[in-house]
């Protein structure tokens, strides 16, 4: 396993990582949570995701309790969450300081931790000043409840104004943005953030690079399968969407191009995502240890993305976002 920096930070993340968004609290429980994480572990990986919302709360608990009952070392391991839907009540929601803070201390609770290595802003915030979000975070910095923190799905444009309010403040700004990113989905990452990563040093962690398991060919068939993620109530919305003939004849044309590797298609896309210098971190998500097992292997495929296949890739997908001018 190979350990980046976390954009400009100091934080050192595996380049594979595990997200508990889906399965923690909804399809697995304390037990098979233990047995996942710790083949996570046994492949070198040392950051795990999670946020407040996942499963309203109860994968923070799953996920603090299987680290306490395997007796990690804490010190050896980066764990993250994230704050912005955190209930129901007026207050339980958003950027504001009070939710940041509150949310923040039952986070930790669930979590049983003295502190997150990381923080995240969930989403941006309109009804909150960003400079009132910029400084929240900071007292959650100072307090030693978080070490870092960052943000997830916001505009270039968010994320250069609390730069810059920190900056004018001298504070600490944020070192990392968690966008979906993956063979289908590519703007933000490639286009829209790309003045961030030289002038603020911005790391980061991307979400689905499986685009929700499209990219695994598993649907292809015109079929869901009963165990995936598609066939959950919550995200019949996202399989319709999803699954669309254009779409599914991308997938059914990268096929070839994993065979020639001899890989599987899952391992082709994670490897590409994991194969842009900006990313500090893939965030892979499973049920079942054996999809533990092939995810990691992607590690192994990043070197055979020559130039040549990357781009009977791009043949494939046609996908890659136009620069804009100024970036050229």
């Amino acid at each position: 396993m190979q350990y980046n920096n976390l954009g400009r930070s100091g934080l050192k993340v595996s380049q594979l990582s595990y997200g508990a968004w889906v399965s923690f609290g909804n399809q697995l429980d304390v037990k098979e949570a233990k047995s996942l994480l710790q083949c996570c572990r046994d492949h070198g990986v040392n950051f795990f995701d999670n946020a407040e919302v996942y499963a309203n709360g109860r994968a923070e608990e799953i996920m603090g309790q299987a680290i306490r009952e395997l007796g990690w070392k804490r010190s050896d391991l980066v764990i993250s969450t994230k704050i912005f839907w955190g209930g129901a009540g007026p207050n339980d929601k958003g950027l504001s300081r009070k939710h940041i803070i509150e949310g923040t201390k039952a986070s930790l609770k669930r979590l049983d931790m003295e502190y997150v290595d990381l923080i995240y802003c969930h989403r941006p915030d309109s009804s909150t000043p960003i400079e009132e979000t910029v400084r929240a975070m900071n007292y959650v910095i100072d307090k030693g409840l978080a070490f870092y923190w960052g943000t997830s799905e916001w505009s270039a444009q968010q994320i250069t104004e609390a730069c810059s309010i920190a900056q004018r403040l001298d504070m600490i700004a944020p070192v990392v943005e968690q966008p979906e990113y993956n063979l289908l989905s590519r703007h933000k990452v490639e286009s829209e953030y790309l003045p961030l990563y030289t002038t603020y040093g911005i790391g980061l962690t991307t979400w689905s690079p499986l685009a929700s398991g499209v990219l695994t060919g598993k649907y292809n068939k015109g079929t869901i399968p009963p165990d995936s993620r598609f066939a959950l109530d919550n995200y019949k919305n996202l399989a319709s969407r999803s699954l669309v003939d254009d779409v599914l004849k991308k997938v059914n044309g990268l096929k070839p191009i994993a065979d020639e590797l001899d890989v599987t298609l899952p391992q082709l896309a994670i490897a590409w995502c994991a194969a842009n210098p900006n990313v500090s971190s893939v965030i892979t998500g499973a049920t079942k240890e054996y999809q533990v097992e092939e995810n990691m292997k992607a590690i192994d495929v990043i070197p055979k993305l020559t130039p040549s296949i990357m781009e009977k890739i791009e043949a494939i997908v046609q996908s890659k976002p136009k620069r804009p001018e100024a970036y050229r």
